[in-house]
């Protein structure tokens, strides 16, 4: 499954921890996006856990979109930039 993942992070140093593990996942798209392609459930569950025990969940919140894949072929793109595309990433 595709999983578009966004993020709003108060503290600088949580935030820059959040986008270092994600960067494990999947590519940065823009700031606080990253797309991450083909994650099995389990590499899913991995992800958000470990995203809920980097987050201060009183301030700070993590968004998880599931995309199909006949979804990614419909994404619409202004300005600059790739569309998503399936790619394989070793999970770290």
């Amino acid at each position: 499954m595709f999983y578009l993942v966004c993020f709003d992070i108060v503290d600088d140093s949580s935030r820059q921890k959040v986008a270092k593990a994600l960067k494990g996942y999947g590519t940065r798209v823009q700031k606080s996006v990253f797309e991450c392609p083909e994650l099995t459930e389990k590499q899913f569950l991995k992800l958000k856990e470990k995203m809920e025990g980097l987050i201060d969940s009183g301030e700070d919140s993590v968004r998880y979109y599931r995309l199909c894949g006949q979804c990614l072929p419909q994404c619409e793109l202004s300005g600059f930039g790739e569309r998503p595309q399936k790619r394989n990433y070793k999970v770290l």
